[in-house]
């Protein structure tokens, strides 16, 4: 049976919205399929949802329906998307609204049963929390969607799912797989991983981007799966960007956990896959080994945390402390003065220079958060506070935004329930209803993952896979000071309140393998609380994946409660891997690139 081509066309809530139409006329797909869906954008749309009950989905995605159904019904793409949201069976009435306006006969269905709000107050108490719960959605599978797609719908639309979940569908349907395909079901969710991010497969995002060209808009990613679970990345011929080996180690380090990456269907080994060009914008990627999923799903609760506020005070040139320690004592007896918010937070950015330049390299930046349980005390109050300020404080006053009202944030917490406890169904466009049996039980621990597992912190530093990393060598012990950058790549972004760093080696270094096996050394608990300071208290878990020649770090807590209440400056922790690259190490001389090396000594 020949292989499947499943394209992208979106790797969140307000990607190009010209993809959907550019992937269906750029070449040959079966599938296109679209990841709209994060854990702050269920916020989002449940915010939308309390102004009006009919809301809840993507609406991007029902608009760049109405512009590309037809060309998809012409060309024979099957359509598959996570943009239903909370809202799933709702966005499937507009679909067939849009598509009864414009003659076409367009089959929709969708997937629900994610939808655990009725539980919210037992779900709650798992976690410990009291507050308002705005969403919880348990992380379905993908055989709602097979099932749709093999009683001949056109466009399956669903709620939560795993990000994954809109590739594997497809392959399901088409081959026909069952439960038992453990390894084929692994094979498709590492596809799925790969494109569900749209261009950052291609290019987008990625460390290594000065040797890209990257001059025109990125293709987005097309995954070619084969009945045998094995994959080739690609995209459409022509398109921007480029499908390397490093690109796609990229994705596939991107916001996971340890090596076991668990879903709903399928616990796959992300330590078993072997990555290979297979010529111009072609990785091939097989081996992939599949286990049993957990007996769990996870649930993500989304609760409405309270009001908050923030501004930023702009301090340049001289005495920076002491300019921030009189502001602080201003604002504080202005605070204490009313109604004082629940959380105050001060974080002074050391971005001067000596000798400064320009303006901006005199300038510091120091930011004021404020939370509290009602608006009031972080309102207008609070940002009047700092304007008033303006003619009475330190030289050179300034602040980056004029005064704001407070506005609400959300509160993310994963709690797990029993997959026999979901009611996965598939609703059909005739109305019938399919129950979708949930798996036999797994022997993983009690968790589940849209991205990966929340089991316990581990360290598994000291359990590679066995062979797989060599010791290290005399040529090791020579070494100059110089950014780990110049050695290795990296990708980073946030999975709830924790943080991930993939760390790798790319593949075109002539001593892969030895530089591999220093990476490892050198990336223990003590070097990366002090090569990241502000992880100096937080659990690590930090997993080698040999075959990526990687590191994957793990920075639990680092997020606080999550992007929706997180104050830091990266509240998604995007550049995190950045920082990480830019920081001096002392590193083998013969690993670095010559003038480098030279330039060091």
């Amino acid at each position: 049976m020949s292989a499947i081509r499943v394209g992208n066309c979106s790797g969140y809530y307000g990607d190009r919205f010209s993809a959907m139409r550019e992937m269906l006329e750029g070449g040959p797909l079966d599938y296109l399929t679209g990841d709209y869906l994060a854990e702050l954008t269920m916020l989002i749309l449940g915010r939308d949802r309390m102004k009006d009950e009919s809301l809840g989905y993507a609406k991007t995605f029902a608009r760049q329906m109405g512009e590309s159904m037809a060309l998809a019904k012409e060309r024979g793409v099957k359509i598959v998307a996570n943009a239903g949201g909370l809202n799933p069976a709702a966005l499937a009435e507009k679909l067939r609204e849009i598509a009864g306006s414009q003659g076409l006969d367009l089959t929709v269905a969708h997937v629900e049963g994610d939808d655990l709000r009725d539980r919210a107050a037992d779900l709650a108490a798992q976690v410990g929390s009291t507050g308002n719960i705005l969403t919880a959605n348990a992380y379905l599978g993908a055989f709602g969607i097979a099932a749709a797609l093999t009683a001949g719908a056109d466009v399956v639309v669903t709620g939560r799912v795993t990000d994954a979940s809109v590739v594997v569908g497809p392959a399901i349907a088409h081959f026909g797989w069952g439960r038992d395909d453990l390894d084929r079901l692994a094979g498709a969710v590492v596809a799925g991983h790969v494109i569900e991010c749209g261009t950052q497969a291609t290019g987008g995002n990625f460390a290594g981007f000065g040797e890209l060209d990257l001059s025109a808009p990125l293709g987005f990613p097309i995954a070619e799966i084969a009945e045998d679970g094995s994959v080739v990345i690609t995209k459409h011929e022509g398109t921007g960007g480029a499908v390397t080996v490093d690109t796609v180690t990229a994705q596939l380090v991107y916001e996971i956990g340890s090596p076991l990456y668990l879903g709903p269907d399928v616990s796959t080994r992300l330590d078993t896959m072997s990555l290979v060009q297979d010529g111009p914008d072609r990785v091939a990627i097989s081996g992939v080994v599949g286990e049993a999923p957990p007996a769990t799903t996870k649930v993500c609760l989304n609760e409405i945390g309270g009001f908050r506020n923030s501004v930023e005070f702009l301090l340049t040139g001289l005495d920076i402390a002491e300019k921030a320690a009189l502001v602080e004592h201003q604002m504080e007896a202005a605070l204490s003065a009313g109604t004082r918010p629940d959380s105050v937070e001060w974080h002074l950015d050391r971005t001067d220079v000596a000798d400064p330049a320009t303006q901006a390299q005199a300038t510091s930046l120091l930011r004021l958060h404020v939370k509290s349980a009602q608006p009031e005390p972080v309102g207008r109050a609070f940002s009047d506070a700092a304007i008033q300020l303006a003619l009475a404080s330190y030289p050179g006053f300034s602040v980056s935004r004029p005064p704001a009202a407070a506005t609400p944030f959300g509160i993310y917490r994963p709690a797990y329930v029993p997959q026999t406890d979901v009611p996965h169904t598939a609703v059909h466009p005739d109305g019938r209803r399919e129950s979708i049996p949930p798996p036999a039980s797994g022997a993983q621990p009690p968790a589940s993952g849209a991205k990966t597992d929340d089991t316990p912190s581990q360290n598994v530093h000291s359990a590679p896979v066995a062979g797989a990393i060599a010791p290290l060598g005399d040529w090791a012990a020579e070494t100059v000071r110089a950014p780990l950058g110049r050695l290795a790549l990296a990708r980073s972004g946030d999975k709830g309140g924790d943080a991930n760093i993939g760390v790798w080696i790319p593949a075109g270094h002539p001593a892969r393998d030895d530089a591999y096996a220093w990476l490892v050394s050198l990336l223990d608990e003590p070097t990366i609380r002090e090569l990241l300071p502000e992880a100096a208290t937080l659990d690590l878990q930090i997993s080698p994946l040999p075959n990526l020649r990687a590191v994957n770090i793990v920075i639990h807590g680092l997020l606080g409660d999550g992007v929706a209440s997180s104050t830091r400056l990266d509240p998604q922790a995007k550049g995190l891997g950045e920082w990480l690259r830019a920081r001096d190490c002392a590193i083998p001389s013969v690993l670095l690139p010559t003038p480098i090396a030279e330039a060091s000594l």
